[in-house]
C-alpha cells in the first residue's frame, strides 16, 4: 500500500483521536472551573475565527447568496447544535469520556429511525438492509442501556469494591448522552436538508459556529452570574479552549470530506469505534477515570449494533450504485448523504 492509499486510513484514525482530544479538553476545562456555556462559546468563537479567512479565500468569487431562508436554516442548525453540545458536555460531566464515545455510536441508528418516521427513507421488512439497520439500532440501544445501568467491578483505573448498584449520576450521564445522540441524529437530518439548498459546507459551518457561540453566550448571561467562569488566565482553561477549536468541526470535517471523496461515506464511518478504545485509554491514564466491566460489555454490544447498521448502509449503497433498490427506482437515502456537524 502506497502513501497516498494509506492517507485516508491515517486521516480517519486522526479524526477519532481529535474527537477524544475534544472530550478530554472539555473535561479539563470544566474541572478547572469553566462553565459549560463559557467553554462552548469560546470553542465555537475560535472555530469561527479559523473558518472566516478560509471561507473568504475559497468562496471569494463564487459566494452563495445569503437568502433569509438560508439564514433561518443556519440558525436552526445552530440551535440544534447548541442543544447537542450542551447535552454532550453535561452527560460527559456526569459520566466519563469512554461512556460518551460509546453512546455516540447510537447516532447512525437514531438517524435511520427518524428518517423512516419522516419518510425520508423507506423501511421494507422483507429487505435485508432495512432489517440489518433496524436490528442494529435495537442492539445498540440495548448496549447503551447495559453501559448506563450496570457498572460492575473495576477493570482499569482506581480499584474499588464490586458495585451492586450503579450510581445515580452515572445513570443521568448515560441518559443525557443518549438524548445527545438522538439530538445529533435530528441535526444530521436537518443538515442534509439545508446542504441540499446551500452546498457551501464551510460557510454553513461558519454560521453554525457563530450561532452556537451566540446562543451559548446568551444562555450564560441568563443562568450564570459568575463572570470569573469566563476567565482564561489559567492554562487549564486556555489550552483546552484552543485544542477544542483546533481539533473541532473545522479540522474533523475537512478530513472527513476528503476521505469521503476518496473512499466513500461507509469507509469514513467504520472508524468510529476506534474512538471508544482511544477514549478508554486516555480517560484512565490521562484523567484517572475508572473503567468498569459494564462499560466494556455495553461498548461491545453498541459497536456490534453499529456495524450491523453500517452493513445495511453499505449493502444499500451497493444496490443504489447498481441503479436500483428493489423496486426499479434509483434513490439516494439520507444516511448515505450525511456529513455530521455534531
Amino acid at each position: 500500500m502506497g502513501m497516498m492509499e494509506a492517507l485516508p486510513y491515517i486521516g480517519m484514525v486522526t479524526v477519532q483521536f481529535a474527537q477524544v482530544v475534544m472530550l478530554l479538553a472539555a473535561e479539563t476545562a470544566i474541572a478547572n472551573g469553566m462553565t459549560t456555556f463559557a467553554f462552548l462559546s469560546y470553542s465555537n468563537i475560535f472555530s469561527a475565527i479559523l473558518l472566516l479567512p478560509i471561507c473568504f479565500s475559497i468562496y471569494r468569487s463564487d459566494r452563495p447568496p445569503l437568502l433569509p431562508a438560508f439564514l433561518c436554516g443556519f440558525f436552526l442548525l445552530g440551535f440544534i447544535g447548541f442543544t447537542v453540545q450542551v447535552l454532550g458536555m453535561t452527560g460527559l460531566i456526569f459520566s466519563s469520556a469512554s461512556l460518551s464515545t460509546t453512546i455516540l455510536n447510537l447516532i447512525p441508528g437514531f438517524t435511520f429511525v427518524f428518517a423512516v418516521i419522516l419518510r425520508m427513507e423507506k423501511f421494507n421488512y422483507r429487505s435485508s438492509t432495512s432489517l440489518a439497520k433496524s436490528t442494529g439500532t435495537a442492539v445498540s440501544i440495548g448496549g447503551a442501556v447495559v453501559a448506563t445501568l450496570y457498572q460492575g467491578p473495576t477493570l482499569l483505573g482506581n480499584s474499588g469494591d464490586l458495585l451492586t448498584a450503579v450510581s445515580s449520576t452515572w445513570v443521568v450521564g448515560g441518559l443525557l448522552l443518549t438524548l445527545d445522540s438522538a439530538a445529533a441524529a435530528v441535526l444530521i437530518i436537518v443538515q442534509a436538508l439545508v446542504v441540499r439548498k446551500c452546498p457551501a459546507v464551510l460557510i454553513l459551518m461558519l454560521f453554525y459556529s457563530c450561532f452556537i457561540a451566540a446562543v451559548s453566550t446568551a444562555a450564560s448571561a441568563i443562568v450564570e452570574k459568575d463572570l470569573g467562569a469566563w476567565s482564561l488566565n489559567s492554562t487549564g482553561r486556555l489550552i483546552p479552549v484552543i485544542l477544542s477549536g483546533l481539533f473541532g468541526n473545522v479540522f474533523q470535517l475537512s478530513i472527513v470530506m476528503w476521505c469521503v471523496r476518496r473512499k466513500g461515506p461507509v469507509f469514513a464511518s467504520i472508524f468510529h469505534p476506534i474512538g471508544v478504545i482511544v477514549s478508554i485509554v486516555a480517560g484512565v491514564f490521562v484523567l484517572g477515570e475508572t473503567f468498569y466491566l459494564g462499560s466494556l460489555l455495553g461498548a461491545v454490544v453498541v459497536v456490534a449494533g453499529f456495524y450491523a447498521v453500517l452493513w445495511g448502509k453499505a449493502k444499500e449503497a451497493k444496490v443504489i450504485d447498481n441503479g436500483h433498490n428493489g423496486d426499479g427506482k434509483a434513490t439516494t437515502p439520507l444516511l448515505r448523504e450525511q456529513t455530521q456537524l455534531a
